[in-house]
């Protein structure tokens, strides 16, 4: 075993309020300067909708990621022969009218403008050109639009859902959406680091963070095709790219990320977990329906005699491993199975998980009777029930996870590509705490009831008690368990990895980037 330790995170979808404090922080501190205007390192999106860029989901526009290749792996937009065909044009880079030509005001036409019979304005200006133009789009544009035909209807994962079941899902009775913050995923198998042809992107040893040299990028921007996530950018001004850093000037000093530390919904959650990299290229070449268990299998429990000990043996310090052992990610990556990657058909093994939103959840225990509608819409009805039949049996109360407005099929091609089997697991676990608080704090569900759901999922009292203490009343080093840095370690491993330009990373010379090009 080739033991490692990564920073990862947490992201809470049932408890974000869209409310953007986490992308205004990232944007104050790292892409508030020139040629970076557009730049959203940390973004928030209404889902369904297309997001930012616009369908940075759809591989088939944008190639980015990893695709099979025999009994591997090989990036899909990428690499050194695509890489060289499209030095000079590259038809799958997003281009700024899928982000958004930055703007701001002449707000000095407000202020000097001479006395008049008309009101002034303040014409928008690109922050590019410095000319007037029209405004278009916006790095939120779409918040809250999960209506239109726009956006929310051209949403990529709505592919796998049958045309009647779209229908459906945009009836105004049934319409409902959620918010998607996002970040670098810092990869195991970064689709950004095999494509630098400079060698400027690399993965620290010591944490697992991806970054870019910028004295050794040139601009090359294979980066931003061979990301999936579109997280990497382009600096107009600098002529150099550009990626979230997971603030680790802050993590080395022992603070939360600044988007993290600004989350008013308390959503997010950073520790270290352990992995064996020596399973990174069979992981990331599994077949699609075996790609989440086999990214789950990689990562270890930290309280394994066995895995401590190959961890001393590669170095990884003591106060990492502790840090790993009380980590929040184990816990509901691991340790309860709550959290899904995102989009692990990309084949990069991202390291940000989320744990699927329950919203709505129907609150009344009541039936309701919908047959006189149901007839009206025809084939649609078998995609909404005649009759939401609600008692404390627990067949019925899993029913409800069925019968949820937004479709298991499009929670499936986000978080498990595409298998609804995955997510129900964790939405069941959601619903049986919600069901287990009910029971302790109103008791209108009995005891035995309680327990029964909880069983059904494969939890204990004790363990619901633990996943309601993290998810709802965690205080913020529960929330953020950041290990101590070590950057005697990681010099020496710098000092160790010889001529920086033909690296990629600490540890990774010969590994992912070589694999991909």
């Amino acid at each position: 075993m080739d033991i490692r330790s990564q920073i990862s995170m947490v992201f809470h979808l049932d408890k974000c309020i869209g409310c953007h404090t986490c992308s205004i922080a990232c944007k104050n501190i790292w892409t508030d300067r020139k040629g970076a205007e557009y730049m959203w390192w940390n973004n928030v999106e209404t889902k369904p909708g297309t997001g930012y860029p616009g369908k940075w989901e759809d591989q088939d526009i944008y190639k980015g990621g990893w695709e099979k290749s025999g009994n591997g792996i090989k990036l899909k937009g990428a690499g050194k022969k695509k890489g060289l065909s499209n030095i000079f044009h590259n038809p799958h880079m997003p281009v700024i009218d899928d982000y958004y030509e930055p703007f701001t005001y002449k707000y000095l036409d407000l202020i000097e403008s001479p006395a008049s019979d008309d009101q002034p304005t303040a014409r928008p200006v690109s922050l590019i050109t410095g000319k007037p133009m029209d405004i278009k789009m916006g790095p939120n544009w779409d918040d809250d639009l999960s209506g239109t035909p726009d956006y929310a209807r051209n949403d990529p994962n709505l592919k796998n859902l049958s045309p009647a079941e779209q229908q459906a899902m945009f009836q105004l009775e049934r319409m409902a959406f959620f918010y998607l913050p996002r970040i670098c995923n810092h990869c195991l198998n970064p689709g950004c680091v095999a494509s630098c042809p400079s060698g400027a992107m690399y993965k620290r040893g010591e944490d697992g963070i991806v970054l870019i040299n910028q004295e050794v990028c040139r601009a090359w921007r294979m980066c931003i095709t061979a990301c999936p996530y579109k997280k990497a950018y382009y600096n107009w001004h600098s002529g150099k790219s550009e990626k979230c850093i997971l603030c680790y000037p802050r993590i080395e000093a022992g603070y939360a990320p600044a988007c993290m530390h600004s989350c008013v919904g308390r959503i997010r959650y950073l520790g270290v977990i352990l992995y064996d990299a020596d399973r990174i290229h069979e992981t990331a070449s599994a077949p699609e329906n075996e790609l989440v268990d086999r990214q789950m299998d990689m990562l270890l429990d930290p309280f394994d005699p066995e895995v401590i000990e190959s961890a001393k043996k590669n170095g990884i310090a003591d106060s990492t491993i502790k840090a790993a052992q009380s980590s929040p990610i184990y816990k509901f990556v691991k340790k309860w199975g709550m959290a899904l990657p995102l989009h692990a058909e990309f084949r990069t093994l991202p390291m940000l998980f989320y744990v699927p939103p329950m919203l709505p959840v129907m609150a009344s225990l009541t039936e309701v009777d919908n047959s006189a509608q149901a007839e009206k819409l025809g084939d649609i009805a078998k995609y909404w029930p005649d009759k939401w039949l609600y008692d404390t049996s627990t067949e019925e109360l899993w029913g409800t996870i069925d019968q949820a407005r937004m479709p298991i099929e499009y929670m499936a091609s986000l978080f498990s590509a595409g298998d609804t089997e995955k997510v129900k697991v964790r939405l069941k676990k959601l619903l049986a705490v919600r069901i287990y608080r009910r029971w302790k704090t109103v008791g209108d569900i009995s005891e035995e009831k309680a327990n029964q759901v909880l069983s059904d999922v494969g939890l204990t009292q004790e363990l619901a008690e633990e996943i309601y203490y993290l998810t709802s009343l965690a205080k913020f080093d529960d929330r953020f368990v950041v290990p101590a840095a070590h950057r005697e370690q990681a010099i020496e491993m710098i000092e160790n990895a010889g001529d920086r330009k033909g690296s990629t990373g600490f540890g990774f010379k010969e590994g992912t980037a070589k694999r991909g090009l």
